[in-house]
């Protein structure tokens, strides 16, 4: 695939398996593919699987998504919900995938939906083999409760800092507040970014140094992006214990490349704010 490993929104598949779980289709199989790249490539994969109930299936899940890399945006197990997505990266915004586990008979329907934005492309074999590879994990029974039980709180592992400037991420933040603000938050905290861009001022704010990163309005930007939000999100930086004599030796306008944590951020305000920064190395 490109950067990214596909994306998410979703279809009914009720159709695409027999009502006798023995003939049912295997993930391979129903795999389903609608769209195309310049409106938006869809995908569902699906799978039944024997004695699953819906919160053993998406404990399962869980684990699996958190050991590919997957960020957990909402597990509501007892409602057979899940959202995850696959972290931005400093050339492709974040894109979620649904999960949906249903029980009827005694036999689990798990369905995993996903819609890539349009102009992303990838392959449908790579997007087959990424979803069904996940899908067909999910065991039942005995081994399928264990399994649950383990992937119930398991937790991404922290990836190496996305790089991007400054005007990137802050372009990408107001996106995401554009079509969702709720979900800005829970996508980016604990994230770390090495974030290259210019000063736009220093300040001390009790016993931190605060950095704000020099970004445009949107109307003042020489080259605008299709589709971009109609305003801007401020980056700052909260430099971390041991920075000040980096810190005094800023000035407006200069070069600054800085690794930090995303800590908060004001949807109202538009403002993104990362602690712990240091110069990148």
């Amino acid at each position: 695939m490109t950067a990214l490993r596909f994306a998410a929104a979703f279809a009914p598949v009720a159709l695409l398996f027999t009502a006798t779980p023995a003939k049912a289709a295997t993930c391979e199989e129903a795999f389903v593919k609608k769209g195309n790249a310049i409106t938006g490539l869809r995908f569902t994969a699906a799978v039944t699987v024997a004695d699953l109930p819906p919160a053993v299936a998406i404990g399962q899940m869980r684990g699996i998504a958190a050991g590919k890399g997957y960020d957990i945006m909402a597990d509501e197990a007892e409602f057979g919900s899940m959202l995850i997505e696959q972290p931005m990266t400093g050339g492709a915004r974040a894109f979620p995938l649904q999960i949906t586990a249903t029980q009827t008979g005694g036999v689990g329907t798990v369905v995993m939906e996903a819609k890539l934005r349009a102009g992303q492309s990838t392959k449908t074999e790579l997007a087959m083999a990424e979803m069904c590879g996940m899908l067909n994990a999910i065991k039942g029974g005995k081994a399928g409760a264990a399994a649950a039980k383990k992937g119930a709180t398991a937790t991404t592992v922290a990836a190496a800092p996305v790089k991007i400037s400054a005007l990137g991420l802050s372009q990408q933040v107001s996106k995401d507040t554009e079509r969702n603000a709720a979900g800005v938050l829970t996508r980016y905290k604990g994230k770390q970014f090495t974030v290259d861009g210019t000063v736009a001022y220093v300040t001390k704010d009790g016993n931190a140094f605060r950095i704000g990163y020099k970004v445009p309005d949107p109307w003042d930007q020489a080259i605008r992006l299709p589709n971009q939000a109609p305003f801007k999100t401020d980056i700052v930086c909260y430099m971390a214990p041991g920075q000040a004599a980096y810190s005094l030796q800023l000035k407006p306008d200069k070069a600054i490349k800085l690794t930090g944590t995303v800590e908060d951020f004001d949807e109202y305000k538009h403002v993104l704010w990362l602690k712990d920064c240091r110069p990148a190395q």
